[in-house]
C-alpha cells in the first residue's frame, strides 16, 4: 500500500519473530490520549502479505485498523531512504543485524531519520558508532542500537543499582585511554584494586552459580561509561528547558564509574556445566561452513530443544520470566578509603530486575517504551549521533515506564563486607 503520508513511526521487519510481537505492543499505546505524539504508525518489509498476516495476528480477535503496509528491503537504499522520508522513526527489527543493520543505519543518517534496533551484536554496535556517529551528529540523527533486552536492562539496571550507592563519595578523577577497535574515547578511572573475577563463581546470597559471558551489556556499558567520562553531566538534549537540564546533572553526578561484568546463572553447578557443554558444542560446530550448516538445520538437537526454527509457542512465551541480578562491591562513604587505590572494597549493595519473558516480551517493551520518549521527549535527547540506550535513556523516566509495563527494579540488600 503506498502512501505519501508522514508517520510517528515505521516498524521494518514487523513480520520477523520479534517484530510482529514489536507491533503488538505498539497497538496498545496507538492513538491513546495519553500519548499524544503517537498518532500515527506503518509497518514495512519485503513481502506485503506476510505484512498483512501480522497485523491480523497482533490485533486479533479484533479486526486490524487501517495501517499503511510499506514495502521495503535492506538491500536496496532507495527503498529505506523512501521509509526514512515518510517517518520521525525507525524501529527496526531486521536480523541478524550484522547483515542487514547497516544499510538501514546508513539510510537514516544519510536523511536525518531517527532509529532504534533491537541487536545484540557487540560487533556491529562498534561498526555503525565508528562509520555512523559523525554523520550523525551532523545531519542529527540520533542512532540508538541495542534497545531490547540486549541491552536496557543491564544498563538501566545497573544505574539503578549505582542509584544505591548515593553516599559514597564523589569520586571525580578520570583518566583518558585508547581502545583501537572502537572511537576514540577517554576511559573512567575506577578507584580500587581491579577486581579478581572468578569464570564460575558462587554467590551464597542469591543462591546462584555464575559463569562467565561475553555479552554485549558489557559493550554497551562500557560505552556509556567512556562518553559519561567525557560528558560528566550526561549529554545535552537539542533543546532541553532549564528545568531537564538540572535533572539531568543531577541524575548523572550520582553514578560512580564501575567495572561491570556479566555472568550466566544457574541454582546447580550442574547446570553450570551444561552451559560450558553447549558453548563447546556452538564453538566447535561454528568453527566451519559445514558445522554451521548443521546447527542451523537442526537448532533443536543442538540446543537439546532450548530453540527451535519456528520459534516458541505463544503458551511457552507467557510461561517464561527473567531475573537480573546485580552484585556490586564498593565503598562506604569513606573517601579516604575510596580514594586509596589499594583498599578492598568495604560494602556490597545487591539489586534485580525481574521481568516476563525476555524476547518477545521484554523486548518489545523496552522498545516501545524508548520509542515513545524519542516522540514524546525528543527535545531532551541528543540532537543527533550513534549512542548506547544508557546515556540517551538515563536521566529520562525509563526506568519508571518499564516498571509500569512489568519490569520490576528492586533493592535487594545492602551490607558491610568483613575485612
Amino acid at each position: 500500500m503506498a502512501t505519501a503520508e508522514t508517520f510517528d513511526i515505521i516498524i521494518l521487519g514487523a513480520s520477523g519473530f520479534t517484530g510482529k510481537h514489536v507491533l503488538k505492543q505498539a497497538l496498545k499505546f496507538f492513538n491513546n490520549k495519553n500519548n499524544l505524539n503517537f498518532n500515527s504508525i506503518a509497518i514495512a518489509g519485503r513481502n506485503p502479505s506476510k505484512l498483512t498476516q501480522t497485523l491480523n495476528w497482533a490485533t486479533r480477535p479484533d479486526p486490524p485498523p487501517s495501517i499503511p503496509i510499506l514495502v521495503a528491503d535492506t538491500t536496496d537504499p532507495l527503498s529505506l531512504r523512501s521509509l526514512c522520508h515518510k517517518t520521525r522513526l525507525i524501529l527496526n527489527c531486521v536480523g541478524p543485524f550484522r547483515l542487514h543493520g547497516e544499510p538501514v543505519v546508513a539510510a537514516c543518517v544519510e536523511t536525518g531519520c531517527d532509529y532504534l534496533d533491537i541487536t545484540g551484536e557487540a560487533e556491529f554496535m562498534d561498526r555503525v558508532e565508528i562509520g555512523y556517529h559523525e554523520k550523525g551528529v551532523k545531519n542529527g540523527s540520533l542512532i540508538v542500537p541495542a534497545c531490547g533486552f540486549d541491552c536496557v536492562p543491564a544498563e538501566i539496571g545497573l544505574l539503578f543499582h549505582l542509584k544505591q550507592w548515593a553516599a559514597i563519595a564523589d569520586l571525580k578523577e578520570m583518566k583518558q585511554r585508547r581502545d583501537a577497535q572502537a572511537i576514540k574515547r577517554a576511559k573512567p578511572l575506577i578507584p580500587g584494586p581491579l577486581p579478581k573475577g572468578k569464570t564460575i563463581e558462587h554467590q551464597k546470597k542469591i543462591g546462584l552459580w555464575g559463569i562467565t559471558l561475553p555479552s554485549a551489556d558489557a559493550t554497551s556499558v562500557g560505552k556509556t561509561f567512556s562518553v559519561l567520562t567525557e560528558n560528566p553531566d550526561g549529554l545535552p538534549g537539542l533543546n532541553e528547558s532549564l528545568e531537564t537540564v538540572e535533572k539531568r546533572k543531577v541524575f548523572w553526578s550520582s553514578m560512580k564509574p564501575v567495572h561491570f561484568g556479566v555472568k550466566l546463572g544457574s541454582k546447580s553447578l550442574l547446570g553450570i556445566f551444561g552451559y560450558i557443554a553447549f558453548g563447546i558444542i556452538l564453538g566447535l560446530f561454528g568453527s566451519t561452513s559445514f558445522g554451521r550448516r548443521l546447527l542451523l538445520k537442526y537448532p533443536s538437537i543442538f540446543s537439546l530443544g532450548g530453540f527451535s526454527k519456528n520459534g516458541p509457542s505463544e503458551e511457552e512465551i507467557e510461561s517464561c520470566s527473567f531475573k537480573m541480578w546485580f552484585v556490586g562491591h564498593g565503598y562506604s562513604s569513606n573517601e579516604k578509603l575510596a580514594a586509596n587505590g589499594n583498599s578492598k572494597p568495604d560494602m556490597e549493595v545487591i539489586t534485580r530486575i525481574t521481568g516476563p519473558e525476555l524476547g518477545y516480551v521484554t523486548t518489545p517493551i523496552i522498545m516501545i517504551q524508548c520509542a515513545l520518549i524519542v516522540l514524546s521527549q525528543r527535545n531532551n535527547l541528543p540532537n543527533g549521533g550513534v549512542y548506547t540506550p544508557g546515556i540517551v535513556f538515563g536521566s529520562t523516566d525509563l526506568q519508571q515506564r518499564l516498571q509500569q509495563n512489568g519490569i520490576s527494579f528492586d533493592v535487594v540488600s545492602k551490607s558491610k563486607l568483613s575485612s
